[in-house]
Parts: structure tokens; sequence; C-alpha cells
């Protein structure tokens, strides 16, 4: 059974969080740090999809509440399904004026053989938020539920296609693959069209371009909510409100699969310990703000935060968990 990979950790990984403790400086070992120069938060997508509202919410909070001592900018550096942005990163070792709005490409485009670079070649930063992704379709499709998608996918997997945000491999396509895996589809024989960004792969799905798309809801919700976008099921453990309330999940419709997307920030790799406790203290604070916790309830994810010491013993167990899943999908390199 597929279970959603945060509610597998929940039960490992005591050791490794032993180990983050143990090399862990102890309070007032290392000088503070604040930044000197401009800060620049990387978006490894276009704009206009969720890791650019991320990034761009943070970049807000963190100016308004004067959290940071100087300028925040943001950096578009899309392609590749964010290499060209972990490219960038990488270029600026040890220097905490330099984060990157992240999610599970991080793990999968090294695991899938489109970058050398691995997660171990950065500083994990924060997790800022989860949400689990869905399945669309324009309003005037022809097929009207999730049943009916995936009768017509077992029947011939290539006979629709399916726009996917930023990489093959990543989140998006990753939970809507295991979910047809599920349903008894031949998930290698899919059709799916990658584009550089969430907004892109909705823009293509209204367009008419391609049949469906594989997206987190947080770039859909405008759509749906005026009628344009019908989502048809959902990889959450159970149904959510709000918006998203009469949305089933995957459960619902018979296919036991649900998957958690996050998002968060990295640093290149060699930050001191003095920059990781800045960031701790700095994203600790906008993840208590009600800006924050509004803007993510209005798009519909999870105020979960996990810290620097958090996120590297999250980022271990779940690029184990991925690569077992892509190895299976016929993906890992």
């Amino acid at each position: 059974m597929w279970m959603s990979i945060s509610r597998r950790q929940a039960k490992r990984g005591a050791g490794a969080l032993v180990a983050v403790l143990l090399f862990s400086p102890a309070p007032g070992q290392a000088q503070a740090w604040k930044p000197e120069k401009a800060v620049e938060i990387i978006i490894g997508t276009s704009p206009g999809g969720p890791q650019d509202r991320t990034g761009r919410t943070i970049q807000k909070i963190l100016q308004e509440q004067k959290l940071v001592p100087t300028p925040v900018n943001i950096v578009n550096r899309a392609g590749g399904g964010g290499v060209v942005g972990l490219n960038q990163l990488s270029q600026h070792p040890g220097d905490g004026h330099y984060l990157m709005v992240n999610a599970m490409t991080l793990f999968t485009n090294h695991i899938t053989g489109k970058t050398p670079l691995a997660y171990t070649d950065f500083t994990p930063i924060a997790v800022m938020g989860i949400e689990y992704v869905g399945l669309s379709v324009r309003s005037e499709s022809p097929i009207k539920n999730g049943r009916e998608l995936i009768e017509r996918l077992k029947k011939d997997p290539s006979s629709l296609s399916v726009a996917v945000g930023t990489a093959l491999g990543n989140a998006t396509h990753v939970s809507f693959a295991l979910a047809m895996k599920q349903a008894g589809v031949d998930v290698r024989k899919l059709k799916t069209v990658v584009f550089n960004s969430g907004g892109e792969a909705m823009t293509a799905l209204l367009g008419g371009h391609v049949d469906a798309s594989a997206s987190a809801p947080s770039a859909l919700l405008e759509q749906i909510k005026v009628g344009r976008i019908r989502m048809m099921a959902i990889g959450a453990p159970q149904r959510r409100s709000g918006v998203l309330g009469g949305i089933p999940t995957w459960k619902e419709l018979g296919v036991d699969a649900d998957f958690e997307l996050w998002r968060g920030l990295a640093g290149p790799k060699g930050m001191s310990p003095a920059q990781i406790r800045f960031w701790d203290e700095a994203l600790g604070k906008v993840v208590q703000t009600e800006e924050w916790k509004k803007d993510l309830a209005r798009l519909e994810m999870e105020n979960v935060y996990r810290n620097s010491a958090d996120t590297a013993r999250y980022w271990k167990l779940q690029h184990d968990e991925v690569r077992a899943v892509l190895t299976d999908l016929g993906l890992a390199r």
C-alpha cells in the first residue's frame, strides 16, 4: 500500500535525529551572523507557479517584518526542472546570502540522472508547508470524473496527455503515476508533458493543449473557483476542506494511494552554524505571522514547518523513499 511519505517517516529515523543533534553546535558556540548584503532567493521555475509564489511570500514577510537587515531579491532561474537554479545556488558555497525554494525535484533530478548535484550538495534550511497533488481537466472535458479517467487509461495509457510542472519524475508526476499504478494502469506508457512550472502547465490545460494536469491545488485554485477547471481527484490521505472539500481522494475512488508534496528552502553547501541559526530564527518567525498563515490557508496548504536540523533528517528519509518509488516506476538511473 502506498502511504504518505511523511507518515512512514514518523515511524523511523530516530537514529538520524540523534546524529543531527550530536553534530549540532551548542547555543553560543558559533559567533552571531546576519546578512551584510542583499539576500537572493532563487526560484527554479518561471514566474506564476507554486514555488514562485512561495518565494515571493517569504520575501515579502522577511522585508515587511524587518527579519532581514538587507534587501531580499527574487531571481527566477527556470529550466531543466530546477537544475538551472540548483547550478546557480551551487556556485556560492558557504554563502548564507543565497537560498533557493525547493520541492522534491531536489532529489528526483539527481535520481533520474538530470544532474550530478545530489541533495547532499546543499544545506537543508527549512520545510515551509505541504500540499497534495490533484488531477484536473477543463470544465468542458468529456471526462466527467476520476473513475472514467482511470478506465480510459487502463484501456490505453497513452490516450490522454497529462501536464506536469518542472520535471519528469517530480512530486506531481510521481503522485499521479502512483495512483495510476495502484489502479492497474501501465504507468510506463503514460503520455506525460513537462512544463517549466505549474503555472505554465495550467495555461496549457486551459488552452486545450493537454487533456489533464497533475498539479498542486495552489496553482489552480482561482480557475477551480470560477469553474474553468474541474479537479477530479486529489492524492491526500483524507478529503480536504474549503474549496477542495468537494473533491474526492483517490482512496474514495478505490485507489489506495496518497502522496505528500512539500515546499521548502535549501542553501549552498558549507553554510556555517551561525548562518543556519540566523535562518532558523528568521523563518521560524515567518511561519508564525498571520500573513503567512492566511496565505497558506488561501492556497489550501498545511502550515508544516521544519527547521534546518529537522529538514536534514526529513531529506535523508524522503530521498531514500523516493528513490525506491522511482526505481519501481523505471525512472531511476
